[in-house]
């Protein structure tokens, strides 16, 4: 089980984007950038992806942050770049720090 930390933006239109609309979001950009995703257990499995806080609707930001547990270790500057590639205009990935314990 490997522990991925990053730090996000949301600007633009993208800040009219709901909190369970970003997490499909991430999700369907993490399995679109084929990411090795750790799925929950049980009868409607999910990635393990947690966001720190839900930013109320229609309210930018600089700084969030969320984790994702991946199955096999994936380098910071690689989860980057694949996963930046298929976010759109207004989600930009600013800082990826990987705990591989």
């Amino acid at each position: 089980m490997y522990r991925v930390n990053f730090s996000f933006s949301k600007k633009g239109l993208m800040r009219y984007i709901s909190h369970l609309d970003l997490m499909r979001l991430f999700t369907r950009a993490m399995r679109r950038a084929e990411l090795p995703l750790k799925m929950s257990e049980g009868f409607s499995p999910h990635p393990k992806l947690s966001l720190k806080r839900a930013l109320k609707l229609g309210v930018e930001s600089e700084h969030e942050e969320a984790s994702i547990i991946l199955r096999f270790p994936v380098e910071p500057a690689e989860f980057k770049d694949r996963l930046q590639k298929k976010l759109p205009e207004g989600i930009s990935l600013k800082d990826v720090q990987g705990n591989f314990n």
